[in-house]
């Protein structure tokens, strides 16, 4: 006897005497139906990072990020308790934690259909037949007792693998989610740590403007008693008005930006914006040293990267899931209970009643549906796999970027205190000449403008080369060691 048997990869000529071979029919059934072998798409292998050099390699699978304390490297006591409060209190953390929570569950609901359901059952009812019922006997009475007593045991035997693979579609799912969770926390932690660096680089310029306000203030004081006494025009005075009140504009420009970021420090720890107060301070941390060769293996780390992977994983096993409607479903079933009309003895061996044996279903035709759904979880998976790549090819670009902003920023912070020291002379140089009289007030504005911006450029680098090391941070997944 000859018999056709197909699956996803074709059909399979199978010959057995009568049924002797059936389980061997059932285990090649049973490997159609499983999952595809998943492997994600590739990406090419750098040989280092261009911005610091290293080790090449394809991200590979990788658990989620552990809790690490990187921003300890910038050696800054108040980002450290900052940090702490925002992992107590962040509302967009616990909000990630909760959907993490969700996907735990969703797996412990998957789990169970490994497992018989259990259900009983109990009525207990008074009824009144109609005297006019179609096909009423005779000596049939026209008011009754009736009471059940049932319990009901089924179980699906999982042939095909069916339950197994929704199972670890499921727990790939709830790991991602984990993934997820970690990502969700990195992400907030470098925000915290940008942030607050943002609003120390403000704390710094005010600093430096309202030094300058000072300064200005004097130098308006002066023009003001030259003009007075006939040694310089009422333009001279009005320039020195003109550079004081605009200097006041810039400070006053700052101190809003800084209640901004103050506010959006409060709202990423959980603290109400009305009544938090982040402290004033010119101490510029430290920026970390990034060490030469960083390995690209590090993007391993990424969280995102992880769950991109992980979900590549589920939709693989989704895709057996839709192979196995192919087959038939063998579920085993069980009830009994007691029955009776008499209530009094209800729990009697006459009103027993039970039932067993198992239930064999399968679809005969469906016009094309399961075809369709695994169509769209080849579909599925094919998006999955792209998705990973789009996240392994953007965490290159991140640390790229950040690497080149962190390298460029560095030297033009040396070129901005170059230049700071270099306008600060040509300032005092002018200055001097405006009071021997020997150039006019329009070369001391000059100069003060320029040396001011030289300033506040200079402060504004330093600033950005710090928050580019906080991105980079982020975009290796925590730091650049493993004990970061």
């Amino acid at each position: 006897m000859t018999k056709n048997v197909y699956c996803a990869a074709g059909p399979l000529r199978i010959t057995w005497p009568g049924a002797v071979l059936l389980p061997a029919v059932i285990a090649l059934l049973a490997s159609c139906a499983q999952a595809p072998q998943v492997i994600p798409p590739h990406v090419a292998p750098a040989s280092a990072f261009a911005g610091a050099g290293g080790g090449g390699g394809d991200a590979p699978a990788a658990s989620p990020l552990q809790d690490r304390a990187w921003w300890r490297q910038f050696q800054d006591p108040e980002l450290d308790q900052l940090q702490q409060q925002l992992i107590d209190n962040s509302p967009d953390l616990a909000s990630a934690l909760a959907r993490y929570q969700q996907a735990r569950a969703a797996t412990d609901t998957l789990r169970a259909a490994e497992l018989p359901t259990v259900g009983a059952s109990l009525n207990v009812q008074h009824d009144r037949q109609s005297d006019l019922r179609p096909l009423r006997g005779a000596t049939s009475p026209s008011n009754y007792n009736s009471g059940a007593l049932g319990l009901e045991l089924q179980y699906e035997v999982d042939l095909w693998g069916r339950v197994r693979q929704q199972v670890r579609s499921g727990v790939a799912l709830e790991h991602a989610a984990g993934a997820d969770l970690e990502a969700a926390r990195l992400s907030l932690q470098t925000r915290m740590a940008d942030t607050l660096f943002a609003a120390r680089g403000i704390d710094a310029e005010i600093a430096v403007l309202r030094e300058t306000e000072t300064a200005y203030q004097r130098e308006q004081d002066l023009v003001a008693r030259r003009h007075t006494g006939g040694l310089a025009s009422g333009l001279d005075r009005e320039r020195a008005v003109s550079q004081l009140e605009t200097s006041r504009s810039q400070l006053r420009q700052l101190e809003a930006q800084r209640a901004v970021l103050a506010h959006a420090i409060a709202a990423l720890m959980g603290a109400n914006a009305s009544t938090f107060q982040l402290s004033v301070s010119q101490a510029q941390a430290t920026t970390p040293t990034v060490p030469a060769g960083l390995p690209s293996q590090l993007l391993a780390r990424r969280p995102d990267i992880a769950a991109a992977r992980l979900r590549v994983a589920a939709a693989g096993e989704r895709v057996g899931v839709a192979r196995t409607a192919f087959f038939p479903s063998l579920t085993l079933g069980a009830s009994g209970g007691f029955q009776t009309s008499d209530l009094g003895r209800f729990a009697s061996m006459p009103n027993l009643y039970w039932a067993l044996g198992p239930t064999l279903a399968m679809a005969l035709f469906d016009g094309g549906r399961r075809n369709a759904r695994i169509a769209s979880e080849e579909a599925a998976l094919d998006d999955a796999g792209q998705r990973y790549r789009g996240v392994v090819l953007g965490a290159f670009q991140q640390v790229e970027d950040q690497l080149a902003l962190l390298q460029r920023y560095g030297e033009a912070a040396q070129f901005d205190a170059r230049a700071a020291r270099a306008a600060q002379r040509a300032l005092a140089l002018a200055e001097q000449r405006y009071r021997q009289g020997a150039a006019n007030y329009l070369e001391v504005v000059t100069a003060q403008t320029a040396y001011l911006q030289a300033r506040r450029s200079e402060v504004a680098m330093t600033t950005r080369q710090r928050q580019a090391a906080v991105q980079l941070v982020g975009a290796l997944g925590g730091g650049w060691s493993e004990g970061s």
